[in-house]
């Protein structure tokens, strides 16, 4: 077995700088939850295709199972913890609760986290696969349900609560007026 490389790595996550030596193997998954204590992000299927481990990596959304740690060096990372106000949840959170868009809460965060991303990324005016204009001439897509669903594709929910969660994350979109 080849000896292990490490890298000393800064990261920045919920607004707390975190200065620790990593294998560079290390996912930043693993970095995250088990060197860092931030259980937020979830190790569902470990090779990108359930989403529970999404993150924002400097305001975009990954999935961490497949960041190794030392390309995330010098980030902004936020976790579904950073996303709350001291104890006050975010709009977003706070829908979820009211639409009950998280039953058994494992995929949860990921979702929240990706829901932020993809929030941010429409206000960007950056389409879907749904979206039905593309042209740079126009104004965002309006985000309807089918846009969220497509955007929302990569995170999976086995309690099938994808229709509390659109219903989610239309609430917020409209509440702070991004929905077209």
């Amino acid at each position: 077995m080849a000896d292990e490389i490490r890298s000393d790595i800064t990261l920045f996550v919920n607004g707390k700088t975190q200065e620790l030596e990593v294998d560079n193997r290390r996912t930043l998954l693993d970095t995250l939850r088990g060197d860092l204590g931030w259980t937020g992000p979830k190790k569902g299927c470990d090779h990108g295709q359930c989403g529970a481990c999404t993150i924002l990596l400097d305001g975009r959304r990954v999935v961490s199972c497949l960041t190794l740690a030392v390309a995330a060096h010098g980030a902004h990372i936020t976790t579904i913890e950073g996303l709350t106000d001291g104890d006050a949840l975010s709009p977003l959170q706070a829908a979820f609760v009211r639409q009950d868009g998280y039953q058994c809460g494992f995929c949860t965060p990921g979702q929240i986290c990706s829901a932020v991303g993809m929030l941010s990324e429409h206000a960007e005016g950056w389409p879907s696969a749904v979206t039905a204009d593309v042209s740079p001439d126009l104004p965002a897509a309006e985000l309807d349900a089918a846009e969220v669903r497509e955007r929302l594709s990569g995170n999976l929910c086995r309690c099938g609560a994808y229709p509390a969660i659109v219903r989610a994350v239309l609430e917020t979109a409209a509440r702070s007026g991004e929905t077209s």
